[in-house]
C-alpha cells in the first residue's frame, strides 16, 4: 500500500506539474487573471484531481499531451504562432503518446495537425520529419520495454490494442454508448460549470474558437466508437478549461456599476460554488466507492499469520481497489523491502468461475464475493466478514418540503444530504 501511495503521488505531482505549464502559458497568452480562472476552474472540477494520480495509461498520457499544449500555446498575446521548433517539440510528444501510452491521442494529433498546417504555423515536410522520427524512437522504445515486461516478443501494446477494438470491434463487449454521449454526459460531468463558461470564451474572443476547434472534432472522430469512458477525452479537458477561464474573465471584467455586471460576476461566483459542492459530494462517495481495496486491505490483516491462503477476488472486488499493489502476500518482492513470513498466498482473480467450479473440492481456501447466501447455503463456506461501500444520496428535508429549508439552523444543513451504505463485498473461508 505504501508502494501504492508513492506512486501515485509521483504520476500526481507530474500532471500538476503538467497543469502548472498550461496554466503558465494562458497567463502569457490570455493575460494573469485568465490564469487565476483557469486554476480556480481545473481544482473546482471532480474527475481530474481525483484521477490524475492513477496509474492508467490515460493519466500517464495526460502529461505529456499538456506539455504539448504548453509548447503550441506559451506565446505572447499577440503573437499569430508559436516557433516552428516548438511545433516540432508539440507533435513529436504528441506522437510519443499515441504510439506509446494511448492510441486515442492520435484522433487529436490529426485536427490540430491539419489546422497547424492551414495556419502555415509550419510546413508539411517538416510536420512529417517530426513525427517520422519521434514515431520511430517510440515505436523501438515500447517494443523493446513492453515486449521485456510482458515476456512477449515483439510486443506493441497500442497496436494490438487498435487491432482488438478498432478492427476486430471487441471494445464494444465492455459495453457500448450512443453517439452523442461524449458530448451530452461525459463532457458535462467532467467540465462540470466551465461548459457553459468555455462556450462565452469561445464567443467573445476568436483565438478561443481556434483553439477549440481541434478538440471538437477530436471528440466527434472518437465517437465513432461504440464503447465509450470519459477518460477517452479527458486530454481536452484542459482546452476546455481554458475557453472557460477567458469566458469567466470576460464576465467578471463587465461594469460593477452596471446590473448586467453584477449579474456576470454572482454568475461566475456561482459556477465555482456550485463546482466545489458537486467535487466534495462526488470524492465523499468516491472514498467509500472502492471495497474491493478494502476488502483486500482486511483479509490481509485478517489472516496475516495463516500459510497457503488461495483466495479468490470477485470481478468488483477487482474493479474497485484491489490491484496488485494489495497482493501483500505473493511476489513479486521489492528487494530492500523483506519479504513477509507468509508468503505463499494465491491471490486468483480468475473470471467466469461458476458457483460449481468454487464449491466443488478445490485449492481455494477464501473467497471476496459479492454475495454471501448461496455459498454459505453449499454448506461448504462460512461468513468470515464483509465491507460496506457507497449506495446512493438520501435527502433527509425537514417536514414541510423545501419550503422549511429556510427555516432550518445553519448548523443542520450538513445533515440533509445524507450518504446511504451497504454491504458491498464478503469475506468468506472455507469451512472445515
Amino acid at each position: 500500500m505504501d508502494l501504492q501511495i508513492a506512486v501515485r503521488l509521483v504520476l500526481a505531482t507530474l500532471n500538476a506539474i503538467g497543469f502548472m505549464l498550461v496554466r503558465r502559458a494562458v497567463s502569457r497568452r490570455f493575460g494573469r487573471p485568465t490564469g487565476l480562472m483557469y486554476v480556480l476552474l481545473t481544482c473546482s472540477q471532480f474527475h481530474l484531481p481525483f484521477w490524475m494520480g492513477r496509474t492508467l495509461p490515460n493519466m500517464f498520457a495526460l502529461f505529456p499531451v499538456n506539455l504539448s499544449f504548453y509548447a503550441l500555446y506559451n506565446r505572447a498575446p499577440q503573437s499569430q504562432s508559436p516557433t516552428r521548433k516548438r511545433v516540432d517539440v508539440a507533435f513529436a510528444l504528441l506522437t510519443f503518446t499515441a504510439i506509446v501510452f494511448r492510441s486515442e491521442v492520435a484522433l487529436l494529433l490529426a485536427p490540430l495537425a491539419i489546422q497547424t498546417l492551414l495556419l502555415r504555423h509550419t510546413s508539411l515536410l517538416r510536420l512529417i520529419k517530426a513525427g517520422f522520427l519521434s514515431g520511430l524512437f517510440s515505436i523501438a522504445l515500447t517494443v523493446v520495454v513492453d515486449s521485456y515486461l510482458w515476456n512477449q516478443w515483439p510486443l506493441w501494446p497500442e497496436l494490438y490494442g487498435v487491432y482488438f477494438n478498432v478492427f476486430q470491434g471487441k471494445s464494444s463487449e465492455w459495453g457500448t454508448s450512443p453517439g452523442y454521449a461524449y458530448f451530452l454526459s461525459h463532457l458535462p460531468k467532467l467540465l462540470l460549470g466551465s461548459l457553459p463558461l468555455a462556450v462565452v470564451g469561445a464567443v467573445s474572443d476568436t483565438r478561443i474558437r481556434a483553439l477549440i476547434i481541434p478538440p471538437v472534432i477530436f471528440i466527434g472522430l472518437i465517437s465513432g466508437l461504440g464503447h465509450k469512458e470519459w477518460r477517452f477525452i479527458v486530454y481536452v479537458v484542459p482546452l476546455f478549461n481554458i475557453a472557460a477561464a477567458r469566458g469567466a474573465r470576460w464576465m467578471i471584467s463587465r461594469r460593477k456599476g452596471s446590473i448586467f455586471g453584477q449579474m456576470m460576476f454572482v454568475a461566475v461566483m456561482a459556477t465555482l460554488a456550485v463546482n466545489c459542492a458537486i467535487t466534495i459530494a462526488s470524492t465523499c462517495a468516491s472514498m467509500a466507492n472502492y471495497p474491493g481495496g478494502s476488502t483486500l486491505a482486511k483479509f490481509n490483516n485478517q489472516y496475516t499469520d495463516q500459510h497457503a491462503v488461495h483466495v479468490h477476488l470477485s470481478n468488483l472486488a477487482a474493479q474497485t481497489g484491489a490491484s496488485l499493489f494489495l497482493q501483500s502476500h505473493s511476489p513479486p518482492y521489492i528487494p530492500p523491502i523483506p519479504a513477509p513470513a507468509t508468503g505463499d498466498w494465491v491471490y486468483n482473480k480468475t473470471e467466469g468461475l461458476s458457483l460449481h467450479d468454487i464449491t466443488t473440492p478445490t485449492s481455494l481456501t477464501h473467497l471476496i464475493a459479492e454475495s454471501s447466501a448461496e455459498f454459505v447455503e453449499t454448506g461448504r463456506w462460512k461468513l468470515a466478514g464483509s465491507v460496506r461501500g457507497f449506495s446512493r444520496w438520501k435527502l433527509n428535508l425537514p417536514r414541510g418540503g423545501i419550503a422549511k429549508l429556510l427555516e432550518v439552523p445553519l448548523h443542520q444543513w450538513l445533515s440533509i444530504l445524507e450518504m446511504e451504505m451497504s454491504d458491498k463485498l464478503y469475506i468468506l473461508e472455507r469451512a472445515k
